[in-house]
């Protein structure tokens, strides 16, 4: 069962470095670095601890509804370098091309970019999300597609109403994944398609990673996420009747930090910002995060 979130966290630059620097040595310890990497970790340590009072006391965050968070994210949504798409089409895209046209519900469907790759392969789109600011620029993006606000555990359909589900990058707002795929299964028609894709989360060993957002006054807090296992997710569609397609974890690219990647003075008025602290410990960040999962993309089916 996947742990709570506190209401208010505290999140220390110091402290995601240092993190870091410990998983980087974890991974040495196994054998996948030598005596000299070690040693270089031990030392990077050192330096840090020595210079804690440059990087604060660290950040209070309170949690934030999902919703208000992403009203003020869709300004800048599909402007900002995201990672993981690339990532994630290489995998979705072709699972797409392979359904065939009809009634595909786009579950919680953000500011639409999934919903154009549908309505291009010829389906008709029902897209639901709970921000209105998501829906808003969503119904500009694709306008040949319906929108509506709805969440996607209580979607506005008819029992066996839609040809197909998808969902994309939503999932970890979660906590119980049950509630979704008890309602994908209502709303599909027997035989229907279900794709998901998933991140897989940043931090190590917990399964939460809380996303830092500001909302539409400028407040800032944190939308929480769930970090689900291969068996959440198996167990969870096996016990709504789906039957599995197809499974992928496409990994993260090999570097984090490039390098010509320098760092740069960090803004201690805000919670840490992982990218930005990356390049301060740029080989433990490399060694940490090499080969780590990015995403988890399923093909489900409803039999019929």
């Amino acid at each position: 069962m996947s742990s709570a979130p506190r209401p208010t966290i505290h999140q220390h630059p110091l402290a995601y470095l240092l993190g870091l620097e410990g998983v980087a040595l974890l991974r040495a310890f196994a054998g996948e670095h030598d005596r000299d990497f070690t040693a270089a970790r031990i030392q990077d340590i050192r330096d840090l601890l020595d210079r804690a009072d440059e990087f604060g006391s660290g950040s209070d965050v309170p949690v934030m509804a999902t919703a208000r968070g992403y009203d003020s994210w869709a300004a800048a949504y599909d402007g900002e370098p995201n990672g993981a798409f690339p990532i994630q089409d290489r995998v979705l895209l072709p699972l797409l091309d392979a359904l065939e046209p009809g009634v595909t519900i786009d579950a919680a469907c953000g500011t639409g970019r999934t919903s154009h790759e549908l309505v291009r392969r010829g389906h008709r789109v029902l897209g639901f999300d709970i921000s209105p600011g998501m829906l808003a620029r969503a119904r500009v993006n694709v306008p040949g597609a319906e929108f509506a606000e709805a969440s996607f555990t209580a979607m506005p359909v008819g029992d066996a109403g839609a040809d197909h589900v998808v969902c994309t990058l939503a999932l970890s707002h979660l906590p119980d994944l049950g509630l979704f795929f008890g309602e994908a299964a209502r709303v599909l028609k027997p035989g229907g398609h279900l794709v998901i894709s998933a991140t897989r989360g940043h931090f190590i060993g917990s399964p939460l990673y809380p996303i830092i957002e500001h909302d539409t006054e400028g407040n800032v807090g944190y939308l929480p996420n769930w970090r689900h296992s291969t068996g959440d997710y198996l167990r969870a569609a096996l016990r709504h009747g789906f039957v599995v397609r197809a499974c992928e974890e496409p990994t993260r690219p090999a570097v984090t930090v490039e390098p010509d990647e320098l760092p740069e003075p960090l803004d201690l008025t805000q919670p840490p910002d992982i990218w930005a602290l990356h390049p301060w410990v740029a080989d433990a960040a490399n060694a940490a995060r090499a080969g780590m999962t990015a995403l988890i993309i399923w093909h489900f089916q409803r039999p019929g």
